[in-house]
């Protein structure tokens, strides 16, 4: 049986050979390649030679390298980090934001409005990338008005009567899960910074949308959270009200520890448990060691497919629960579990060009040969980051020397 210093050993081995990719792979070759000096902002995917994808970019994708650079700073990248942060921020601001304060859904390469529409996904991404930059540029203050101003937006025109938001108006259904998930993480994030007369209103958002997740995404039971809702927060109707996506039990497991320990909601932190394990038991492949796409209530298989991003999420979950364990065995199974998830999402960064990715595995154990996606990068960073401050607080196990740590 693995001891606990040994687990941390390889632990350890993992989170260095992460952070050597990161610092000196990944983060060169987005930052010289995947920035777009010709037009500003960043592309959304770059070949997996290295060269860039010239194509029209989502609202989210230019968002995201926001974050990835602000997170890259406070890991301590000896890069540009400041400048990569303005310099997305630069684009996302001049080529999405509406003159009432939202966000288009896309524009072309040069900026250029493709289309005008306010997503409520997108907005959440504005949120979380104007929190990241408010942490990195030298006043903020514009930053929290312009997040402030959204928000305040959003809750004019998109609110729902029961609570949450609405995808669009005028109304489209099906309602969404995923949405408020990263609203949570962006009014979290907001919550983190601590600052100014506008924290209760953050505050009372996550506290919303947390509460939302349970009283009607989340079966307490099942630990399955729906991804589609009609007008009145019920399942969707048919098939689409029984999918389950592993890669959001796994996130939301990850967001919803972090708040019920801010909120002393001890309850929180059981659903979260419960959520990830049945990702664990229902949601994994052992065979490619992958969390697949999507099942249904049931447990039943939907799309075995395995893209990268639940993979992180993996991570993440198992790093907080196994931060918050109360026994030894709990710890020694979720920390498994991230040793697992590491080592499952290693076999996606190995790619010719070392610093890109892979996105998609297939039932059959191959990959999709395409391009690899710039949005992916906001959730391998997030994983490492997560790594690095449980091994920082000491929540991973035992300390080992460095000499002693498996590669």
């Amino acid at each position: 049986m693995t001891t606990p210093t040994e687990q941390s050993a390889t632990l350890q081995g993992l989170r260095d050979r992460l952070m050597t990719w990161l610092t000196a792979q990944a983060l060169p070759i987005w930052w010289e390649t995947g920035a777009d000096r010709e037009r500003g902002g960043f592309h959304e995917r770059l070949n997996l030679d290295g060269t860039p994808c010239v194509e029209p970019r989502r609202a989210p994708v230019p968002a995201r390298p926001v974050f990835t650079f602000a997170v890259a700073g406070r890991l301590g990248w000896i890069g540009p980090s400041a400048r990569a942060v303005e310099h997305g921020l630069a684009f996302f601001r001049q080529a999405y934001e509406r003159p009432d304060g939202t966000f288009r859904t896309l524009v072309g390469p040069d900026g250029a409005t493709l289309d005008d529409s306010v997503v409520l996904y997108d907005q959440a991404f504005a949120l979380f990338a104007l929190a990241a930059a408010s942490t990195v540029v030298a006043d903020p203050a514009p930053l929290t008005a312009a997040a402030t101003r959204l928000r305040q937006r959003l809750e004019a025109t998109l609110k729902h009567p029961l609570g949450g938001f609405e995808e669009a108006a005028p109304r489209r259904l099906p309602l969404l899960a995923n949405p408020h998930m990263h609203l949570l993480e962006a009014s979290l994030a907001w919550v983190e910074i601590g600052q100014g007369p506008d924290q209760p209103a953050w505050n009372a958002l996550a506290d919303e949308i947390a509460g939302l997740a349970l009283s009607h995404f989340i079966d307490p039971k099942t630990g399955y959270l729906r991804e589609f809702f009609d007008g009145e927060w019920q399942p969707a109707p048919g098939r689409d009200g029984r999918i389950v996506e592993p890669g959001h039990l796994f996130e939301w497991a990850w967001l919803l520890v972090r708040w019920g320990t801010l909120r002393n909601r001890p309850d929180a932190v059981a659903v979260a448990r419960r959520m990830a394990e049945a990702a664990e038991e229902t949601g994994v492949d052992p065979a490619r060691n992958a969390a697949v796409n999507a099942i249904l209530d049931d447990g039943a298989p939907v799309d075995s497919g395995a893209r990268l991003w639940p993979q992180t999420e993996r991570i993440k979950a198992a790093v907080a629960l196994a931060g918050i364990a109360e026994t030894e065995a709990e710890k020694a199974l979720w920390r498994g579990r991230i040793i697992a998830g590491v080592t499952g999402l290693f076999q996606y960064l190995d790619v010719p060009v070392p610093g890109l990715w892979r996105d998609k595995l297939q039932a059959d154990g191959r990959f999709v040969e395409e391009p690899a996606p710039a949005s992916s990068f906001y959730h391998i960073i997030c994983a490492i980051e997560e790594l690095d401050r449980a091994f920082a607080a000491g929540r991973l196990g035992p300390a080992v020397p460095v000499s002693g740590a498996a590669a």
